[in-house]
């Protein structure tokens, strides 16, 4: 069976790599789980032990959890450990075996600068035997640099591994902590047409430009996001990111949301993006929204800096933030424009 699948194509992705577990006798499951909490009340990391493992930690009743807040000057000790278990009566010939699964794992936690470790179910196997059934751990993104050993390329949490684009857009995110430079790419090879370069301001308000261009039976080759006021030289890597997927058919700046961050860094790095990219490919469809903070003068950037290019340019501002219906059906437009003077 695991022969079958290597190699195979699952939703564009090759796999790579096949987890083959032990089928386990099941007697008894356990939940054990450490994380950081960070209300004003606790602010420090929360063990918990649950004799109802198996299942989302979130659904077991309060009174079937065990908990404890560290003191990280104090930390946990072993005796800890057992008391959650006690909590709990858990037979007592178990106790040594599920303490030192419940040390073993805050050790983990704490070596690896973790946000979250947990292990889910935590067996008791028909033999007696306490075997980790399923762990998983989520590390601080601020701290992958200590761990080389995991080869973590990317510090984000992502469904898939990271293509050479993710990995570009991340040293942009790296090299440069002022603002975001977010960028997913959504397919890695672009084969036919309608896929759309999409870079956007805010996560919320930039979905609703990704639902309007599907709707209008476009496709996102990509998803990206520079908001939080990063430097115009962030702006433009960012789009030059974007222009540099082969078969894209349009750029799309869904500025859909009155932003508070200065929107002229925005207007300048399109601006220098787009007076290197268009020349190279005469007549691109181009849809600028950005509106916010500074409008008129980013407004201005835009259409002084790139009158003259050889592309179709349309440049909207506040008055179209909710119309994006038919910023979708501009992009579509002018993208059969395109074509029709390409001959395709």
């Amino acid at each position: 069976m695991a022969a079958s699948l290597l190699g195979a194509e699952v939703k564009g992705l090759k796999v790579e790599k096949v987890l083959v577990e032990e089928k386990l006798a099941i007697d008894k499951e356990y939940y054990v789980g450490v994380i950081i909490d960070p209300s004003m009340n606790a602010r420090c990391p929360v063990i918990m032990f649950s004799t109802e493992g198996g299942v989302e930690i979130e659904s077991v009743p309060a009174e079937k959890i065990a908990q404890i807040n560290i003191d990280v000057l104090r930390g946990f000790r072993l005796y800890d450990a057992y008391n959650l278990a006690v909590q709990l009566q858990v037979p007592t010939k178990f106790l040594p075996a599920i303490g030192q699964a419940i040390m073993g794992l805050y050790q983990t936690f704490k070596n690896y600068n973790c946000r979250i470790a947990e292990i889910n179910p935590l067996v008791l196997t028909k033999d007696g035997k306490l075997i980790a059934g399923d762990c998983r751990i989520a590390i601080d993104d601020s701290s992958v640099f200590r761990h080389p050993e995991f080869g973590i390329e990317v510090a984000r949490e992502a469904p898939t591994p990271p293509t050479e684009l993710d990995k570009i857009a991340w040293w942009i995110e790296e090299g440069d902590l002022r603002g975001t430079c977010y960028i997913a790419q959504m397919v890695t090879e672009i084969k036919g047409p309608d896929y759309v370069g999409y870079h956007g301001l805010g996560g919320g308000g930039a979905i609703l430009g990704v639902d309007a261009l599907t709707r209008e039976g476009l496709k996102i080759a990509n998803y990206a996001d520079t908001s939080g006021n990063p430097p115009a030289a962030k702006v433009y890597r960012a789009a030059k990111v974007i222009f540099s997927q082969p078969g894209i058919e349009a750029y799309f700046l869904g500025g859909f949301m009155y932003a508070n961050q200065e929107q002229w860094h925005h207007a300048h790095g399109i601006v220098k993006a787009l007076r290197e990219e268009l020349p190279k490919r005469p007549g691109f469809p181009c849809v600028l929204l950005l509106c916010g903070n500074t409008e008129e003068e980013s407004l201005k950037i835009l259409h002084e800096g790139t009158k003259g290019l050889p592309g179709r340019i349309e440049i909207y501002g506040g008055d179209k933030v909710y119309e994006t219906e038919f910023l979708a059906k501009r992009v579509r437009a002018l993208i059969m424009e395109y074509r029709k003077e390409r001959g395709k």
